[in-house]
């Protein structure tokens, strides 16, 4: 239900209503000069339609009949060919709220843009079709699908993380958006601009929107929360020390600009005090370095380490005494200054933090000056992640700002740059292999929700909404609302049918146990390629759309080669010369069939794509799963409802968005659960109108003048129609919450499917050897019937 107060509640409880509404085309107020309104929204779904249970997307509708004003009709004023300067209020794609109420009470029914407009010439009427914010998905849908999972047999990402990528695309976000997602070389042709080098939500899935998974932990080390996640979902660690790692889709270099790694982290949710994020570098010969940065909310530190991977380094220390003192959701994060002109770099660093009331905390800038600090050439290798907490929001942006002094608090927080504009449920449907979409984000939405039993919404408030199928898992006990027929139903209809009741479920899966990774397309690059200082190499690799995605290649040198993988080596010379390392920096992105890679020369001479021989040396590799998954089900059934209904089957259809028994099982345990008795179908049920009915609700029906019942039911339909004068009409399509108990069949016999009569009469042998004689049939006195049917034998 929408959120009422006093006023409303009472106004709606008034014998007497005086209809309201208000209707915004453009951002200006066209309400007085509607002629009339529908709004319309209903989920979609595959299953049956009087099933206790329902799924799919729902995408709302507004009809507007508009009138013309001021002695105008309508046409002239807002047909296609008006003038703009009256007709682009309605124009397609034009922004569209409408509010409805009573008494002056409005509440949100609609948010959406205009799909058509239709001019009546003659008539001062125009038609005005509106969509909700699904109109914002349909862009094409597109989603990474690394070689991960398959390869560490275990999941990388859900569909609920699926579905939140897709919203973040369409720029609906549930946490903080990535700070520089473009990567247009048109825009920034020299990659000078900022650029997300890794995004990481963290919602459902260790997969990333940009950069990839590298190492990820056992789904039995973790748990993804909602209830007390800074945003919206979080991963959880089960223990200590939880360890996570990604790989950037740029490698960008050091020295070399300013970069900023961050996340945010719910420190009263949490195993121990320790939080870290650490860079790590890739050097010459094999050797790591990396730049570390620990948060202690025990002791209120943040510590800052710059060294060698299992080798000496150097640390920085700040105190923040809030940090240990106030527990609750933080905005931990660093950034490290690498600019530089020489062979090596000194790293200036600064730790930044928000607390849980919105207080700013920097720390004073601190320089590594000692020789352990200090890093030679190298590109960034990866990101990990060690934290004792929940975590959501991980992200890593390269030239994030010039220095880290002059950094605002509002860049920090991004204030003003993004709004929350969906809502998540708990993680449904994990995936080891993330499927190959194509259609439209709304298109592969509905696809996740139908697969999962979920469904997907924009409410009235413009907010979209996925609700995984736990509701089914038991009936409701209290309704969000109570329609009478004594006051607010005014036609009802109840019916009950052998189609509603689904006692046998079957849902199909793919199972990717022990499947594991195998090489699959590898690439050589056919030229030796040219790469001047400060300029960018684009190079399109052709690539089978349905294939697993790699990260940038590893820049190779002379000392210890590089076996497999994506890797490229820059030498002086387009003969091979020498391997140059730190100067170069990879980036790649994936566009439908071809694998983009970038190359940036941030040094001061040219460097070629060259091998020691002088061959191309940009070499990519694929990994695809060793096998194909094989196709299993799974089947739940109810044996007291065969007895009474007979076997019912439900067959899901199969799906590459279930991957695991375990998911399977639940899904047809969810079916079972809303399908295994049959439960009254209510018809269009028109009621008063209330503007606080949303999709969803629970609806008490209580009928006590015609079909005499008292029942809860899921509204799964709403429309509303009102012309101008009159009362505004809502018929609700409901679905029965709750079954109307286990048949008795008190005091009766059912008769048996097949006569018992059939097959129990005599052949003629049977009769010639019962009366063999004339004599003997006459004595009998046996009627026509009696010689045909043989007679039960008294036990």
């Amino acid at each position: 239900m929408q959120p009422s107060d006093e006023a409303l509640d009472a106004a709606l409880a008034a014998p007497l209503r005086a209809p309201a509404h208000s209707t915004r085309l453009g951002g200006r107020e066209l309400g007085p000069q509607v002629q009339s309104w529908k709004v319309e929204r209903a989920y979609n779904t595959d299953l049956p339609e009087s099933m206790r249970a329902f799924s799919g997307s729902a995408s709302a509708q507004l009809e507007l009949q508009l009138g013309g004003a001021g002695g105008v009709p309508g046409p002239r004023l807002y047909s296609a060919w008006a003038p703009r300067a009256t007709g682009d209020v309605v124009r397609p794609g034009q922004s569209a709220v409408h509010r409805a109420g009573v008494t002056g009470r409005l509440l949100p029914a609609f948010r959406g843009t205009v799909r058509s407009r239709e001019a009546a010439s003659g008539t001062d009427t125009v038609t005005v079709q509106c969509l909700d914010g699904a109109e914002r998905l349909r862009g094409p849908a597109a989603l990474p699908r690394p070689y991960h999972g398959f390869y560490w047999k275990r999941p990388v990402a859900s569909g609920t993380w699926c579905v939140d990528e897709l919203l973040r695309q369409a720029g609906i976000h549930t946490c903080p958006p990535p700070r520089a997602p473009e990567f247009d070389p048109d825009v920034d042709p020299d990659d000078t601009k900022p650029l997300t080098v890794l995004y990481a939500s963290l919602h459902g899935g260790f997969n990333a929107s940009y950069g990839q998974p590298e190492s990820f932990p056992l789904p039995s080390e973790y748990d993804w929360v909602r209830e007390g996640a800074p945003f919206e979902l979080a991963l959880m660690p089960k223990a200590t020390g939880l360890t996570a790692s990604w790989m950037p889709r740029s490698r960008f270099t050091v020295p070399g600009r300013v970069f900023q790694v961050e996340c945010w982290v719910n420190t009263a949710l949490a195993r121990g005090n320790r939080f870290e994020l650490k860079a790590i570098l890739d050097r010459s010969a094999g050797a790591l370095g990396h730049i570390s940065c620990v948060f202690d909310t025990g002791t209120g530190n943040v510590t800052v380490i710059s060294g060698k991977i299992n080798g000496p380094g150097q640390s920085l220390q700040w105190t923040f005494p809030k940090l240990a003192a106030l527990k609750g959701v933080w905005h931990f994060g660093f950034m490290v200054d690498t600019t530089s002109a020489g062979a090596t770099v000194a790293p200036v660093v600064q730790p930044r933090l928000t607390s849980p009331d919105g207080s700013y905390h920097v720390g004073g800038k601190g320089t590594f000056g000692g020789a352990d600090g200090v890093h030679p050439r190298s590109e960034l290798n990866r990101v990990d992640l060690i934290t004792d907490m929940a975590v959501e929001c991980l992200q890593v942006t390269d030239r994030v700002w010039a220095d880290t002094a002059s950094y605002p608090p509002e860049e920090w927080e991004q204030r003003g740059k993004w709004s929350k504009g969906a809502v998540l449920d708990d993680v449904v449907l994990p995936l080891i292999s993330v499927p190959k979409v194509s259609g439209s984000q709304w298109d592969v939405i509905s696809e996740i929700a139908k697969a999962s039993m979920s469904t997907a919404e924009f409410d009235e408030y413009g907010v979209f909404r996925w609700h995984n199928p736990s509701r089914f898992q038991s009936a409701p006990v209290r309704p969000d609302l109570t329609v009478s027929s004594t006051r607010e139903i005014a036609a009802l209809t109840v019916t009950e049918e052998i189609d509603a009741c689904r006692n046998y479920c079957e849902q199909p899966y793919e199972d990717w146990g022990g499947i594991g990774a195998a090489v699959g397309t590898t690439v050589t690059d056919t030229a030796v390629r040219r790469i001047d200082p400060g300029k960018s190499v684009e190079v399109a690799y052709a690539m089978a759309e349905d294939e697993a995605d790699v990260g940038p290649p590893v820049t190779d040198d002379d000392v210890v080669p590089i076996d497999g993988g994506a890797r490229v080596r820059f030498g002086t010379a387009a003969s091979g010369g020498s391997a140059v390392k730190g100067s170069v920096s990879v980036a790649c992105r994936r566009v439908g069939a071809s694998f983009i890679v970038r190359f940036t020369n941030r040094g001061t001479a040219p460097v070629w794509t060259a091998t020691k021989a002088g061959k191309p040396s940009v070499y990519i590799e694929t990994l695809k799963p060793a096998k194909d998954p094989k196709q299993r089900k799974v089947a739940r059934w109810n044996s007291v409802s065969q007895r009474h209904y007979g076997k019912q089957e439900l067959l899901a259809p199969a799906s590459e968005w279930v991957q695991s028994s375990a998911a399977a099982s639940a899904l047809s345990q969810v079916m079972l659960a809303a399908g295994r008795y049959p439960v009254p179908l209510l018809g269009e049920v028109e009621v008063l109108h209330d503007p606080r009915v949303q999709l969803g609700d629970v609806v008490r029906v209580v009928d006590s003048a015609g079909a005499s019942l008292q029942t809860l039911a899921w509204v799964v339909g709403i429309r509303t129609t009102c012309t101008a004068g009159a009362a505004p009409q809502q018929v609700l399509t409901l679905r029965g919450a709750a079954f109307n108990g286990v048949p008795e069949d008190t005091g009766l016999t059912p008769d048996p499917p097949v006569d018992p009569a059939y097959g129990r009469r005599r052949r003629y042998a049977a009769v010639t050897a019962a009366y063999p004689t004339l004599a003997d049939l006459t004595t009998a006195k046996a009627t026509y019937r009696d010689l045909l049917e043989i007679k039960e034998v008294p036990q």
